[in-house]
């Protein structure tokens, strides 16, 4: 894989692609959302508040009035708004090209989700668990298609604590749970390669963090927020590793990006290592069984031939 400068000339015209981009109406999901969408993907941008999707869904027009591009509702931290999105989509589109599991929430204080999960790891990694496995079917059904996993490089605070995933047992620590959700998302991926992998399917899964990007997502930190003013890359930037784990030809599944600057807090997007607890398979398989059993979502392996669609 070649490391030179990538940026988003590096993306292929995308006409007849179907790409869901959870989170996109701020920060680095709107702007996948809208470079997918100046490549002429068509582009879901399944949001909580319709609201927000609806502004950045003009602002897109704005500059590109020709984008194919549909506001949806998604609430991942509801069990019942993941189902039915996913219903709705799998109605409206015969086809799904690219998954990216983008939407996040950073060091709020200690709430739960509709389902009592803590809303960190609920949404962040449950969500977007139970929304993959929603769509697994279209998925399976789309030739070539892929998943990309929003993580961060706080996944190296991660530590998941089985014993108490809801931090009722513990003080609640902002940080740690974020960490927690982060690793997560890389448990995920790597455990969900491997399945991919063991049933041949034609899907590919990667994982990618933005290093340091200003976005609204830190508006709960105010430290992080403050140091956005000489760290911080723009969002122009900080979407490149997304997308280069969504578009880059040549990859076997597993792949972390990340930015190759000092610390990996800014610069272009290359390939990047996770670190080594990240890497652990037994976390990951107990993480898959635990995550089915609370979320009630059974990832199916299985091709359905007779749904079958592809995209061009």
């Amino acid at each position: 894989m070649k490391n030179e400068n990538w940026t988003a000339e590096n993306i292929p015209n995308l006409k007849s692609k179907v790409a869901i981009v959870t989170g996109s109406s701020s920060g680095i999901g709107y702007e996948a959302a809208r470079v997918l969408a100046n490549k002429q993907a068509t582009v879901i941008i399944a949001v909580r508040s319709l609201n927000k999707g609806n502004k950045a869904l003009d602002k897109i027009l704005a500059q590109n009035k020709n984008s194919n591009v549909k506001v949806m509702e998604l609430d991942l931290a509801n069990l019942a708004s993941i189902k039915s999105f996913a219903k709705s989509f799998k109605k409206d589109y015969p086809q799904l090209d690219l998954l990216i599991n983008n939407a996040g929430v950073m060091v709020p204080p200690h709430s739960k989700t509709t389902d009592g999960f803590e809303l960190q790891f609920g949404t962040n990694h449950l969500g977007h668990f139970a929304l993959t496995g929603e769509l697994l079917d279209i998925l399976i059904n789309t030739k070539g298609s892929r998943i990309v996993n929003v993580s961060s490089s706080a996944h190296k605070l991660g530590n998941i604590n089985f014993d108490d995933l809801t931090w009722e047992k513990r003080s609640y620590s902002p940080w740690h749970a974020y960490g927690d959700s982060k690793i997560a998302n890389l448990y995920f991926t790597s455990e969900l390669n491997k399945k991919l992998k063991e049933n041949n399917l034609d899907i590919l899964v990667t994982a990618a963090h933005p290093g340091w990007t200003a976005t609204e997502l830190q508006r709960n930190a105010g430290i992080v927020q403050f140091l956005n003013n000489f760290l911080a890359m723009d969002i122009t930037k900080g979407a490149l590793p997304t997308l280069r784990a969504a578009i880059e030809v040549g990859l076997k599944g597993g792949e972390f990006f990340g930015p190759n600057g000092l610390f990996e807090i800014w610069g272009y997007p290359i390939e990047v290592q996770p670190n080594s607890l990240s890497k652990d398979e037994n976390i990951a398989k107990k993480l898959w069984e635990v995550s089915e059993n609370l979320t009630g979502i059974k990832f199916n392996f299985v091709r359905k031939m007779a749904k079958a669609s592809a995209s061009v």
